[in-house]
């Protein structure tokens, strides 16, 4: 009897993206069973996985989140309560493949039985049938054994998070320690539906299909009978005890995002070079912003100054708001962030708006390529990637008109040196020809870096002069247009 794992589990206890189990899939090395895989056939792919060696996985865990601006989240175990519920479905998993192993290796020793006793009759069928019983155990045995260190690890997985299915979309992430689940969603980079995150507004109610919840705070909004009858719960209000299965409205598109007000406050002015400050802004616990990676927002100074700026962080971290300002000649917001900004000063947002945003149903390569400033709506878009895991591969090239626009190259190169499936390579315009020639010449570095060009998703954000470029030279290299994504940065 086969047993069976969902990608992301299967993902997780080897320590590989699910895009990377998605490619193996593909190219038929992996076979899948209506979307699940075989722990045999895992292990015979990645026979060196094993539990003590999580390097891979913890490298990721880190990675994202000092990407999102987030004090590392402690791995901490759950309550007693959900702990000691997990152990018992575990218990209860274990007795019954135990009864049934006892029930099958009872009819086996019967059957072989039956055979010997046929065999020394004379019945030369029952001989060969006996010897043949023989070798598939001794082989069944050979495989448990080669399979036991995944099966203890999903053991181990089991304990330490609950796996949670969406429908209709088919999404899946997992609940780890406390979380609530709706935060364990946005920091996997789901874009479900949700308002005040705190149990008053009813915008995250999610329907229970199967598994166990358990409330982890008091809410305000009131369910109704019919609802709580029917599995409704908020899902900023509970963390799941078990493996769920959860139908819950999630955004389709930058469309299915509200227009927001919302008054946040200064956490950090940090210079990221000469002319660059890193803006990060703060939103109230209750009024986080809800966008997607790669829109943009007004941002306004309580002396009126405001400017537009695309969003530099992952969604995951909603209440956690980078933004890049660059210094320049008759920029008064830049000015005042320059001069005069300082810790717990207001700044009002309104946003978010664009529609230059990650198109995570395509499970395709993606190329990304930032423009000087534009790199900060493309580090969204990166960081949203990650936090899918969906991507098979990722690879950055940040164009700038010199070597000091490359303002975050040591987070770049933190990227690739931690993620194998990420490539980082910077370029520099040369001084020679318009600035679109000058353009064309960096991007024949990405047509002869992917000669498959058309085999991949390319987003690409910064001056007009790159949009040009870019659909110039790798629209006529290959690349379908419809696969070319272009956010312009002023």
């Amino acid at each position: 009897m086969l047993q069976l794992l969902t990608l992301s589990r299967a993902a997780r206890l080897v320590g590989v993206a699910r895009g990377a189990l998605q490619k193996r899939i593909r190219a038929g090395e992996l076979p899948a069973f209506e979307g699940m895989v075989a722990v045999a056939d895992l292990q015979r792919l990645f026979p060196n996985a094993h539990i003590e060696d999580e390097a891979t996985l913890e490298r990721y865990a880190l990675i994202k989140d000092v990407a999102y601006t987030r004090r590392l989240r402690e791995r901490i175990l759950p309550d007693p309560e959900v702990l000691a519920a997990r152990l018992t479905q575990i218990s209860r998993d274990l007795a019954r493949a135990k009864g049934l192993a006892e029930e099958y290796r009872g009819l086996l020793d019967r059957l072989e039985g039956r055979l010997g006793d046929l065999a020394r009759t004379g019945a030369r069928d029952a001989a060969e049938l006996r010897s043949w019983l023989r070798r598939e155990l001794e082989q069944g045995l050979r495989q448990a054994r080669e399979t036991q260190p995944l099966v203890v690890e999903d053991s181990v997985l089991r304990i330490m998070t609950a796996h949670v299915r969406l429908l209709p979309s088919q999404h899946e992430f997992f609940v780890e320690g406390n979380d609530t689940i709706l935060d364990a969603a946005l920091r996997a980079g789901l874009a479900l539906d949700y308002g005040c995150s705190s149990g008053n507004c009813g915008l995250c109610k999610g329907k229970v299909l199967s598994g166990q919840v358990k409330k982890t705070r008091p809410h305000d909004y009131v369910l109704t009978d019919a609802e709580k009858a029917a599995g409704e719960i908020l899902l900023c209000c509970h963390t799941a005890v078990t493996d769920l299965v959860v139908e819950a409205q999630e955004a389709g598109g930058a469309r299915d995002i509200p227009r927001q007000t919302i008054v946040t406050r200064v956490k950090l002015v940090e210079p990221l070079a000469a002319d660059m400050r890193l803006l990060h802004l703060q939103t109230p616990r209750t009024n986080r912003l809800r966008f997607l990676a790669g829109q943009h927002v007004t941002l306004k100074l309580a002396d009126g100054a405001e400017a537009e700026l695309p969003v530099a962080s992952c969604p995951c971290d909603d209440r956690n708001l980078q933004f890049h300002v660059c210094r320049s000649p008759g920029d008064d917001f830049a000015a005042r962030v320059f001069e005069r900004l300082r810790v717990s000063d207001p700044v009002t947002l309104d946003g978010p708006r664009g529609e230059f945003v990650l198109h995570d149903g395509s499970t395709r390569p993606l190329i990304f390529l930032a423009c000087d400033t534009g790199f900060a709506p493309i580090k969204s878009l990166i960081e949203h990637a990650m936090s899918l895991e969906a991507a098979e591969s990722m690879h950055l090239y940040w164009i700038a008109r010199d070597a000091r626009g490359h303002y975050m190259q040591n987070l770049c190169r933190a990227w690739s040196d931690a993620l194998d499936d990420f490539h980082y390579t910077p370029l520099t315009l040369e001084n020679a020809g318009t600035e679109e020639e000058r353009m064309a010449r960096a991007l024949a570095q990405v047509v002869k870096d992917h000669p498959d060009i058309a085999e991949h998703d390319v987003y690409v954000a910064g001056a007009m002069t790159l949009m040009a470029a870019a659909q110039k030279v790798l629209v006529s290299t290959g690349l379908p247009p419809e696969q070319l994504f272009a956010g312009y940065v002023r």
